[in-house]
């Protein structure tokens, strides 16, 4: 959910004005991939680096995804919409949002829709680093990819077919590092507060014009579903 900043000061407002108005693309999207029975959805909300930002932008941050939690956990629940989260939720993380967090992945834990995943206080590299800690501290000896797979901050989400990244930015900035090993790459210029539906579906479409080999020769397809 990358640009909200930039729209905001193309516009003459404060940066905070461009995350409120993310908050409009990020439900109308999540509304148009459960329309389209896309089975896991997950977003960048907030990543390990931002906390570099302005002081006055992370308090901001912070406060607005508590407000989000608590405004949406309940129309996403009635919408059968499971919410999870990925990432550190160490002491630079205010316990009143980490405990909005649990309360919303305990809601609507046994919901069987959509998996809606927030990536929040999250970094691939963390994420490994956490994931190689877990294995050590086991006692483990033999170390495969699967072992790396299942101490991941969710070991039940698939690695996702479709990665979007918004605002011209041509990186995947330290987002699902392991995972996005095999997942096609769309980039659109579009700033993250103008990204809408149609938006979201003329990349799955250019997804679904893509032939995925996984390093072999022949087309292999994988499952459409699956949007990180």
């Amino acid at each position: 959910m990358d640009g909200n900043g930039r729209w905001a000061e193309q516009r003459g407002l404060p940066r905070t004005e461009g995350h409120t108005a993310g908050e409009q693309a990020l439900f109308e999207v999540l509304d148009g991939a459960d329309q389209l029975g896309v089975r896991w959805f997950t977003v960048y909300a907030f990543s390990t680096e931002n906390w570099r930002r302005p002081v006055d932008e992370v308090q901001f941050l912070l406060r607005f995804n508590e407000e989000i939690l608590l405004n949406r956990q309940e129309e996403l629940h009635e919408r059968n919409i499971r919410i999870r989260f990925i990432g550190r939720q160490d002491r630079r993380v205010p316990r009143r949002l980490v405990r909005r967090m649990t309360e919303a992945a305990e809601l609507t834990q046994d919901n069987t829709g959509l998996t809606f995943t927030i990536a929040f206080n999250y970094g691939g590299r963390a994420e490994l680093v956490d994931a190689v800690q877990r294995i050590v501290d086991s006692g483990v000896k033999r170390v495969s990819e699967k072992t790396i797979a299942s101490h991941l901050y969710d070991p039940e989400m698939p690695d996702p077919d479709l990665v979007i990244r918004t605002s011209g930015e041509y990186r995947v900035s330290n987002f699902l590092l392991w995972e996005m090993a095999y997942s096609e790459l769309v980039f659109s210029e579009t700033l993250w507060p103008d990204f809408r539906r149609e938006h979201l579906y003329a990349a799955i479409k250019e997804y679904q014009d893509r032939a995925r080999r996984y390093g072999g020769v022949g087309e292999a397809d994988g499952d459409a579903g699956i949007l990180g």
